[in-house]
């Protein structure tokens, strides 16, 4: 199995934080899907990835299962792991996705695409 760098949690007065990374090479953004969107289905040779959902309405193709993930449910993709994200509701759909390793765009290896931008 692939190796998930550690999250903490840390309780405090008021609540708690969760600590995803700390001292690694890594990049953080939110994706947001538009209400009916779909990314390619994908995968990347240099980075995992955890993405934290964040709205209703996600659907992820992960490997070969179809997920249908909660708010604040997290996922792991290893490296080199074929997955999709899609909205399936008539929302935005957003996910904190944290790229473990090196991360480049020009990385994504595509599978399919419904924008055409599969090729050389």
């Amino acid at each position: 199995m692939e190796y998930r760098p550690p999250s903490v949690k840390v309780d405090k007065p008021w609540g708690r934080f969760e600590q995803y990374t700390h001292n690694l090479p890594c990049t953080v953004k939110i994706i947001t899907v538009a209400p009916g969107g779909i990314l390619s289905r994908q995968y990347h040779h240099q980075r995992d990835e955890l993405w934290v959902v964040l709205d209703p309405g996600a659907r992820v193709e992960l490997g070969d299962k179809t997920l249908h993930p909660d708010s604040g449910e997290e996922l792991f993709i290893p490296r080199e792991t074929v997955h999709r994200l899609s909205a399936t509701g008539d929302e935005p759909v957003r996910v904190l996705e944290i790229s473990f390793g090196e991360f480049d765009e020009e990385d994504i290896v595509r599978l399919e695409d419904v924008y055409g931008r599969i090729g050389p």
